[in-house]
């Protein structure tokens, strides 16, 4: 098939360090091309990838030294993909809903994944007035704030088992990995490994409009734990596999409604257990006992880090390669571009 894969351009095709969606679409891309298609993604002109490559901005946003208006360049790269329609057999988009308006008039299929969050109010809006547009979504539990929408399907994200090698070592800290937001609340992280008696190691990117945030609340959280936190920063690459397949557990105390939770099958690749809070997608992914342990408040949390010899971190890795693979991933989404390209129209019926 001929496939476009249109990417946010906050960050390059896969991300140098911290970036989930546009890591997500290059894993996405490479195993279509592997397996013979013809992809084109649009992207950030610093992204790389096996397909052919249509630079929409020179550099990803994200690592600009100033504060880019990201609305103007990413409605320009949308007028070029339509432009471009003629040849594609299907395009792909995972540009949040700025496409929308554009789609009903599309001669061939489009398809979108909602790679955010749901909840909010405003964002019924897009679905009432674009009710047509098909939309997959990534976890069940993302879809929920809006479940009429015209949903095809949910995929759960995959990476290439290649990627990341798991240790079988039972590991000798806990570990944070992501970015310093509110919402991820590192500091019960800080709270779980202080009452647990071991080190955290916090491995995460700070967000640009959330510095603030960070001076006032999880700087002084830091240094009230003392020697017992030890702050890396953003990783990626082989830093981010060596402090996963070396952690007791990946710690993931979220306090919203997470749509995936990509770095949990992460620490699952490197067969690392996760001690999650229940909310978002959390039960999708994680098998309580299995390959970690969901829980609803501090309590819990600290016990299960005294359970996790119980876990066999072999099965975590299993479990891993039988689930959320980028094999599997491309073969669900292949399912979808063609049962849209078999469709007489470009969209197909609204899943009720």
């Amino acid at each position: 098939m001929r496939i476009a894969q249109v990417a946010p351009l906050y960050e390059s095709v896969p991300p140098k360090l911290y970036g989930g969606t546009e890591r997500v679409v290059s894993w996405l891309t490479e195993e279509l091309v592997a397996a013979g298609h013809e992809v084109t993604l649009y992207a950030s002109g610093d992204s790389e990838t096996s397909g052919i490559l249509v630079p929409a901005i020179e550099q990803a946003m994200w690592r600009e030294n100033r504060k880019i208006d990201p609305v103007p360049h990413h409605l320009a790269m949308i007028e070029q993909v339509f432009r471009d329609q003629a040849d594609y057999d299907v395009i792909h988009f995972h540009t949040d809903w700025l496409h929308f308006p554009s789609v009903r008039w599309s001669r061939v299929p489009v398809v979108t994944t909602l790679h955010g969050r749901l909840d909010h109010p405003e964002h019924k809006v897009q679905f009432r007035t674009w009710p047509e547009v098909p939309l997959i979504s990534i976890s069940d539990h993302q879809r929920t704030p809006v479940p009429r929408a015209s949903w095809l399907a949910t995929i759960h994200h995959g990476l290439p088992p290649t990627l990341l090698q798991p240790s079988y070592a039972r590991g000798e800290y806990l570990l944070f990995l992501g970015r310093l937001s509110p919402e991820k609340r590192v500091d019960r992280a800080v709270a779980i490994a202080a009452a647990a008696g071991m080190p955290l190691k916090v491995a995460a990117r700070i967000p640009h409009d959330e510095h603030a945030y960070f001076e006032r609340v999880v700087l002084p959280v830091f240094d009230a734990a003392g020697d017992r936190v030890e702050f890396v920063g953003e990783v990626g690459g082989e830093r981010k596999e060596e402090l996963l397949r070396g952690a007791a557990a990946l710690l993931f105390p979220i306090d919203w409604p997470e749509p995936f939770g990509l770095v949990m099958i992460e620490a699952m690749a490197c067969g690392t257990p996760v001690i999650a809070w229940r909310g978002g997608a959390v039960c999708e992914i994680i098998e309580d006992g299995i390959t970690g342990f969901v829980v609803d408040d501090l309590d819990q949390a600290i016990a299960a880090v005294g359970r996790l010899p119980t876990l066999d971190r072999r099965v975590c890795r299993a479990r891993f390669e039988e689930r959320f693979t980028s094999a599997r991933m491309a073969a669900d989404y292949l399912d979808i571009y063609q049962r849209l390209a078999r469709s007489a129209s470009p969209r197909l019926h609204r899943v009720r």
